[in-house]
Formats: C-alpha cells, sequence, structure tokens
C-alpha cells in the first residue's frame, strides 16, 4: 500500500470525547480531514452540537454529539451503545476529557483532588474499558488517550499535584491496557501535549507575565504549541500507519521535556 494511502480514515468511526472545543476539537477536525467519520462527545451538549454541525458540514463526513459525562459508567456505557446502533462500529477512540485545578498541595481540598482524579484519571478508564470491549469484539481498533508533558514532569511554576498525577496516570494505564490487549489487534497509545494556545489559554499567552516567560523559557521553541500541531499525530496514531505503535508516549512539547 502507498504510505499516503496508509493515513486514510474513510469510512472509519471516531469517538472524540471532550471534543466540542480545543485540542478535541481540532483533533475530531484532523481525523475528518483523513476522511473519519466523527462523534463528538462532551458534557456541553450544545458546543458538542455546534461542533459536529461544522465538522459535518466543511468536512463532508458524518457526524453525532453525544452528551456524555465520561465519569458516569452508565453514561459511557449509553455512549458506546449509541454509536455501535447507528454506526456499526468503533474503529477509533481519542479519550481526551479533562480537567486541571491550580491549587498548593498543603491547600488542596479532597474534593478537589478527587475532582481532577476522576475526570482526567477515571474518565479515561471508564471509556477505555467500555470502547475497548467493543474493540475486542470486533478483532480491532486503536484508542489514543490525552495525557500530557505533566505527566512525566513537575510543571514550574504552577502548583497542580492532582493535574499531574493523574496524567502520569494515564500514560501508565495505556501501557498497561497495551499490553494487555495487543493480543486481540488493538493499538493503544497516548499523545503528551506541552502548553498549547487553546481558546481557554489565549488570554495567558497575550497578557504574558512572569509565568508565560517561565514556561516559554523552558520550551526550546520558544512558543506554545497551537491545537492544529497534534492533528498529524493523531491521524498517524488511529491509522494504519502506525501498525507497529504500541503502548507509547508521544511528546508534543516544543522541545520542553528535552531539557
Amino acid at each position: 500500500m502507498n504510505i499516503l494511502e496508509q493515513f486514510r480514515l474513510d469510512d472509519k468511526v471516531a469517538i472524540v470525547t471532550g471534543g466540542a472545543m480545543g485540542l478535541g476539537q481540532a483533533m475530531a477536525t484532523a481525523l475528518a480531514q483523513a476522511g473519519a467519520n466523527i462523534v463528538i462527545a462532551d458534557i456541553r451538549e450544545d458546543v458538542a452540537e455546534a461542533t459536529a454541525t461544522t465538522i459535518r458540514e466543511t468536512e463532508q463526513v458524518k457526524t453525532t454529539a453525544l452528551k456524555v459525562d465520561v465519569t458516569n459508567p452508565e453514561d459511557v456505557q449509553k455512549m458506546v451503545d449509541d454509536v455501535v446502533e447507528e454506526y456499526g462500529k468503533i474503529d477509533i477512540l481519542i479519550n481526551n476529557a479533562g480537567m486541571t485545578i491550580n491549587e498548593k498541595a498543603e491547600d488542596m481540598t479532597y474534593e478537589q483532588w478527587n475532582k481532577v482524579i476522576n475526570l482526567n484519571l477515571n474518565g479515561v478508564f471508564l471509556v477505555a474499558q467500555a470502547v475497548g470491549r467493543q474493540m475486542i469484539e470486533q478483532g480491532y481498533g486503536s484508542i489514543v488517550n490525552t495525557s500530557s508533558m505533566s505527566g512525566i514532569i513537575a510543571n514550574k511554576p504552577q502548583e497542580q499535584c492532582s493535574y499531574n498525577a493523574s496524567k502520569a496516570g494515564v500514560i501508565m494505564l495505556t501501557k498497561s491496557l497495551a499490553m494487555e490487549w495487543s493480543k486481540y489487534n488493538i493499538k493503544v497509545n497516548t499523545i503528551a501535549p506541552g502548553y498549547m494556545k487553546t481558546e481557554l489559554t489565549k488570554p495567558f499567552f497575550e497578557q504574558g507575565g512572569a509565568m508565560i516567560d517561565d514556561w516559554m523559557g523552558f520550551t526550546p521553541m520558544g512558543r506554545p504549541g497551537l491545537p492544529e500541531e497534534l492533528g498529524g499525530i493523531v491521524v498517524y496514531l488511529a491509522s494504519d500507519a502506525s501498525s507497529f505503535a504500541q503502548g507509547s508516549v508521544f511528546t508534543i512539547d516544543g522541545g520542553y521535556t528535552a531539557l
């Protein structure tokens, strides 16, 4: 097969959790540009619908928006059932929903800790488990979990121990699932983005200040990443081009973790 053809995702079905905005939206768009039909799964139903509509109209693929709380096992299973009922299969999962709370470890409440761990780690597990069961039945699939360079290094100057711990957990979960599910022809990999300039973080970068100077000073490329710069790696991992990539961590961080 021609190498470029291996990147095509025509007629594939991809679920993107947290796909309504930011990194998830950019990754969903990239998959659609490669030919995949897209399911935007997000807690914000109205934004998910708007994103699905935009992708459908611009990329000419089938799209669906689903309201899903990834920390709720019943919600997650219903998502899988609905997608299989509508599309007949799930080829690709981009397991992306997440959040952060910046708080000093000594001041963080247990409620705050649990909120981050529950979404960033428990939610990733619940979705991977439910989709994984479907992929095991199918005999194939590709799962891409969104971790972070924060699962590899401890960020400075902001305090975010719960976020860092959750993303480190996603990395080891990815490796563990890859070890268990290789025999089912399921790929499980993770991308670890660095500091990204999204609609939510754009004001911070434009305002600048000591924290931004610190972040960019430790980034060899000297700039934040853009959401669309994750498109290539996501299409690669979702496609046949990455047929021997398994249990791997792909850092997309402008060189931050190279220091």
